[in-house]
């Protein structure tokens, strides 16, 4: 099968989430696991569940395993690990790399298979389905699903700071883009780069996003940059054309652009790690065999929630 270009449609028009609930804040993590393994919910997750924690996915070929765990190791802040399947081949239990949790308590009814309203597969490094909806076919006794920390587990707490996401306000998928910011290598995984998501803010803001942020470790901790002049340091070419997601709008839904407030009231992109970095170490590496990833911004919902993944004071 031939390869799709990830630069050119891989994101689609977005359903309506068909999760039948009161609100978002009623939702947990396990009913839109559940919608998500039905097909009901095929929608992206930014504002799902609030307070629930969400995860990216990479699912890798056994013989990489061990490389992968330690590039999460060296790189914490774009690929904080979560958890693993808890032995090979197995998707329905997790091995958890969280101090103080158990693999069950992250997630108890799981299918990794299913449990993503998208998935992406790709075949010795080129992407081959995108947004596919489940990946029962492709799974096989010798695969080892990885769940990676997501930025999306933050945003209900800048929310409820009065700072909620463009992106979330308007239904968009979040912004990703590639970088010039270099992983710190790992067994086969070398000579790859950063993946940043972005969320623009009032310049007078930044502190506060900063602080909001930081204890968040476990899902990207604060921003790795912010301001107009990181664009070029970063090695983005062009901010209203994302690598992964929807382009950028601010909070009034209009196309993001430099110029907008000045001084303290200046817009400006905030930036973060992104748990798309291990697809894009795949996409560099070019790894023979099967690897399954999440489409960026269809995450998984697990079972713990804020308070269980920042670390005590």
């Amino acid at each position: 099968m031939a390869p799709i270009a990830l630069d050119e449609g891989v994101e689609v028009a977005k359903p309506q989430r068909s999760i039948n609930t009161k609100s978002a804040t009623e939702e947990t993590g396990e009913q839109v696991r559940l919608a998500a393994r039905a097909g009901k919910y095929t929608s992206q997750t930014s504002g799902a569940a609030p307070t629930y924690i969400q995860a990216n996915f990479i699912v890798l070929p056994s013989r990489y395993a061990a490389d992968f765990r330690l590039l999460c190791r060296r790189n914490p802040v774009p690929c904080p690990l979560l958890a693993e399947s808890k032995e090979v081949g197995r998707w329905d239990q997790l091995k958890s790399w969280v101090d103080g949790l158990t693999g069950d308590q992250i997630a108890k009814d799981l299918d990794l298979r299913h449990d993503f309203p998208k998935f992406m597969v790709y075949e010795n490094g080129d992407l081959t389905k995108a947004h596919c909806l489940n990946v029962e076919a492709e799974w096989t006794e010798d695969h080892v699903g990885f769940l990676i920390g997501c930025s999306y587990s933050f945003e209900n707490a800048l929310a409820s700071a009065g700072l909620i996401p463009a992106h979330t306000a308007h239904g968009r998928n979040a912004p990703m883009y590639r970088t010039n910011i270099p992983l710190c290598p790992a067994g086969i995984f070398k000579h790859t780069t950063y993946v940043v998501s972005m969320r623009p803010y009032r310049r007078r803001d930044v502190e506060r996003v900063r602080e909001i942020t930081r204890p968040y470790v476990a899902t990207h901790g604060e921003p790795i940059d912010w301001g107009w002049d990181a664009v070029g340091r970063l090695g983005i070419q062009d901010i209203s054309q994302p690598d992964y997601g929807e382009a950028p709008v601010a909070m009034d839904g209009s196309p993001l652009v430099e110029g907008v407030g000045a001084d303290d009231d200046e817009l400006v992109p905030v930036f973060w790690g992104c748990g798309v970095t291990p697809q894009e170490a795949i996409r560099r590496v070019k790894p023979e065999g099967r690897v399954i990833g999440h489409a960026p911004g269809y995450m998984i919902v697990l079972d713990i929630r804020d308070q269980d993944i920042i670390p005590k004071q």
